[in-house]
Parts: C-alpha cells; sequence; structure tokens
C-alpha cells in the first residue's frame, strides 16, 4: 500500500485534528483533506470511511485505548491510536496495513508507542470483541451520556440502543425523481442516476423530508413561502406540487447560501421562485405580513434525528443547546406566522426527534395565539420508521372575521 496508505491515514489524522479545533464541520474536511493528501478516488472512500467512522466511535474506540494505554495521552497520538484502533477492530484490516501504515502517519518520537499499542491491541482483539456486550450502552455506542439518558427517558432501553445503533450505520442516499422533470425511462438504473442528477431529472434527499412539504400540501396558482429553504430540496418538492404555478418565494438567513439554492432550483425547472435573504430572529417585512396561502417553516434545530448523517453533531450538540434553540425556534415561528393570511396555513417542522423543538413548542404557540389552531402533526421516529428523524406539524390560521 505504501505512500499512498500512509496518505489516507495522515489525512484522517489532520481531518480529525481539525475537527478538534471546533471551526470545521467533518463533512466539509473530506474534500480539503483529500485534495490536500493527492487521494485517488479509492483512496478517498477510504479516508472518508475512516474520518467517519472515528468520530461514529469516538468513546468506544477511546475506552478500548485505555485498556491498553494508562495515563495522559496527547490530543494527536490519540486521534492516530483512534485511527489504528477503528481499522484493527471495526474495518478488520488486515494488520500489517492496519499498524504500519497508521505507525508511518505518526510523528517519530511517538511511533514506538503507537505501534506497541496497535501490535497489544490485534493480539487481543479477538477477547475485546467478545467483551463488547459487556461495555457501558453509551460508551458501546459512542454516544454523549447525557443524550443517552434523555432518550432513555423518553423512549425506553430498547428504542434508545436501536436508535443509536442507528445513528452509527453509514447513511444510504436516496434519489428522489424530480415531479417537474421526470427521469426518463432507463434512468432509474444506478449507473444512470448521476447523469440523471446532473439534469434536473433527481435529486438528493432523505425520505422523511417529503413529510413537511406534503403536509403544507400547496396548491398550483397559490402563493407560498419556504421561509429557511437553503439547499432547496424542500422548496423543490413544494414547486412540483404546485406544478409550477403561483408564486413560491425562497429565503434563507445565510446570504452565502442562495447561489446554491438558486442553482438547485434552476437545474430542476422550478420557474416559480423568487430567492432573498432574511433571518427570521428579526421582524418579518411588514410587506409580507398576512400575504402568504402556505408557509413552510424548517427551523434550525438540534439535528438529533439526522445523526446518522452528521456523524459529529453529537459531539457538538450540548444539553443548553437545546434550550437555546428553542428560543429560536420561538422567535422563528413567531414572525414567520405573521405572514400568514387568514384562512392560511403553515407547516413547522425540523429535523429534531425531542419534543421540547417539537409538539411542546407548537402546542405552546397555538395557546399564546389562538387565531391558529393545531392540525395534523407527524413526528418521525429512526428506530421506527426507519428513515431520517422528522417533525412536522399543521397550524392553520382562523380566517379574518
Amino acid at each position: 500500500m505504501g505512500k499512498a496508505g500512509k496518505n489516507v491515514r495522515r489525512a484522517a489524522v489532520s481531518a480529525l485534528r481539525a475537527w478538534a479545533k471546533g471551526h470545521v464541520y467533518a463533512d466539509s474536511l473530506i474534500e480539503r483533506h483529500a485534495e490536500r493528501n493527492h487521494l485517488s478516488s479509492q483512496d478517498r472512500a477510504l479516508f472518508k470511511t475512516i474520518l467517519n467512522g472515528v468520530l461514529r466511535n469516538r468513546s468506544l474506540l477511546d475506552h478500548w485505548i485505555g485498556q491498553f494505554r494508562k495515563g495522559k495521552i496527547d490530543a494527536e497520538t490519540r486521534d492516530v491510536l483512534r485511527v489504528g484502533f477503528f481499522q484493527l477492530l471495526i474495518l478488520r484490516i488486515p494488520d500489517h496495513a492496519a499498524i504500519y501504515e497508521t505507525v508511518e502517519c505518526a510523528r517519530k518520537p511517538v511511533q514506538g508507542l503507537i505501534n506497541a499499542v496497535l501490535r497489544k491491541a490485534a493480539h487481543f482483539r479477538a477477547r475485546m470483541l467478545r467483551e463488547l456486550p459487556d461495555i457501558e450502552l453509551a460508551i458501546q455506542y459512542s454516544h454523549p451520556h447525557w443524550l443517552w439518558k434523555r432518550w432513555k427517558k423518553l423512549y425506553g432501553v430498547e428504542n434508545t440502543v436501536a436508535l443509536m445503533d442507528w445513528n452509527n450505520q453509514p447513511a444510504e442516499t436516496f434519489y428522489r425523481p424530480n415531479l417537474l422533470n421526470p427521469p426518463p425511462e432507463g434512468a432509474e438504473e444506478p449507473e444512470n442516476v448521476r447523469d440523471a442528477m446532473a439534469t434536473g431529472h433527481y435529486y438528493i434527499t432523505d425520505p422523511s423530508t417529503s413529510h413537511a412539504p406534503e403536509l403544507l400540501a400547496p396548491k398550483p396558482g397559490e402563493l407560498v413561502l419556504d421561509a429557511c429553504a437553503a439547499p432547496g430540496g424542500k422548496a423543490i418538492h413544494l414547486a412540483g406540487l404546485m406544478k409550477n404555478e403561483g408564486r413560491l418565494v425562497c429565503m434563507d438567513s445565510n446570504e452565502k447560501r442562495l447561489p446554491r439554492l438558486n442553482e438547485n432550483l434552476e437545474r430542476c425547472g422550478v420557474t416559480i421562485a423568487e430567492v432573498a435573504q432574511h433571518d427570521w430572529t428579526a421582524p418579518a417585512p411588514a410587506e409580507l405580513h398576512d400575504s402568504f396561502d402556505a408557509v413552510l417553516l424548517d427551523v434550525p434545530c438540534s439535528n438529533t434525528g439526522v445523526l446518522r448523517r452528521r456523524v459529529d453533531a453529537r459531539w457538538r450538540l450540548q444539553k443548553i443547546d437545546i434550550a437555546n434553540l428553542v428560543e429560536i425556534q420561538n422567535a422563528i415561528l413567531r414572525e414567520a406566522a405573521l405572514c400568514v393570511k387568514p384562512g392560511g396555513r403553515l407547516v413547522y417542522s425540523t429535523c429534531s426527534i425531542d419534543p421540547e423543538e417539537n409538539i411542546d413548542l407548537v402546542s405552546s404557540f397555538v395557546e399564546k395565539n389562538p387565531e391558529f389552531t393545531l392540525g395534523e402533526s407527524q413526528q418521525i421516529l429512526p428506530f421506527k420508521d426507519q428513515t431520517d428523524g422528522a417533525f412536522a406539524a399543521l397550524l392553520h390560521r382562523s380566517p379574518a372575521s
């Protein structure tokens, strides 16, 4: 494997070091570090597997490392060991490649230590895997203890274990046919899907993302607002349900995301969209008040329903973050609701499985805003529905008296 193998492990360690500094999300590190280390497509795939696998199994890897190395380990050496242990115990890469190439990517002063620890792990691998079921569940499935305790209280032990196991599996890629530009016959064959995506016949999105647009059920000719639209998956679905008839206003708080939103809409043949920047934690523009037949509000959230895809989010998220997010979500809902015309409707949605961000929040909003009533709501749970987690609730505004 030689230089290429060394580069894969070096890229993984380098990306883990960058991630630990807290400035970059894991998914954005993959392309950057693959290019920096001149990885081939095959090596890039292994690099991505190692990086995501180490982040998904971080607590378990540290538990195993602690069995062979007592005392303090500097952060970079620990990341090298994590990369090695992941290959040996989870990927089951042959010992020579896993150990030699990992040792070679480390700094000279610690190569002897890393070599010794990895060789011990390889020697005791069968015992370690045999003892895996005896490890504390939060560590075994590598989730923060506070999240394990929170979910256990909400969903019970069995469902929480199933949820953590789901989060640790590689996420599938789903291709949704574009309602405005249906795929030609034969395009559903795997080798043709990528070409069909480039021409807008498909777009990538999890099945769970369809619930909110379909609950809103926009009709052709309506004036519809997608308030938090980037990167555009739900907006494309809305336009399809509207048959490209009417007007679809797509907004996002981050101006830097608008070019990609525009590009995705254009590629998929959406002709009724207008794109603009607005932060809904600020007052809603007065000219938008009482304007829209239908509003889709997909708010920023904890991402607890999509931890399978956002592999590092579990380690970024803190308990206090959910309380802070609820404040932001309430503020956004209050402002967006002002834009629903009398007799109109709003769907509030998240990719969270936490009731505080979902049913508790919309129920509280309805209590404080009697002109709105709560209609159908849907909580999608990975361990039950076998898709990403999501929530959507339909709110109706009373007609003008």
